[in-house]
């Protein structure tokens, strides 16, 4: 089940992310990080990032909800997932960089919490629509 759980969290995640990065935020990341952003996207560590935030998304939030066939918990558990995940990022970033704009990091908590709410919860239905 984890396999299949996941197939159908990446998919949501990549669709949902690439709208965000590639539409909606471009211009705000460009204008705030520009001076620490790489001019090419260091892809193998991208893949890695999703991978992982998947892996960790299908056991600690949508397994769980499943089992207990709830999506509200997969909501929740989504968001809060989203918001620790994020936040180990932006915060430390904030606290150890140079220059960190206080407004990204707002910016990507709430981009976190709403992203991981939203493949949580259409992830458990697309789940529960295939009989997982």
């Amino acid at each position: 089940m984890f396999v299949k759980l996941y197939a159908i969290a990446i998919s949501v995640f990549v669709l949902i992310d690439m709208i965000w990065l590639g539409l909606v935020a471009k211009n705000f990341y460009s204008k705030h990080l520009g001076f620490l952003m790489a001019k090419e996207v260091n892809w193998p560590a991208a893949i890695i990032f999703y991978l992982l935030f998947i892996a960790g998304l299908v056991f600690f939030v949508l397994t769980p909800s499943l089992e207990k066939n709830s999506w509200s918990r997969a909501l929740m558990t989504g968001i809060f997932f989203g918001l620790i995940t994020y936040a180990t990022y932006d915060l430390t970033n904030l606290a150890t960089l140079k220059n960190w704009p206080m407004i990204v990091t707002v910016v990507d908590l709430l981009w976190g919490m709403v992203l991981s709410g939203s493949v949580s919860v259409v992830s458990f239905f697309v789940a529960k629509k295939l009989g997982l």
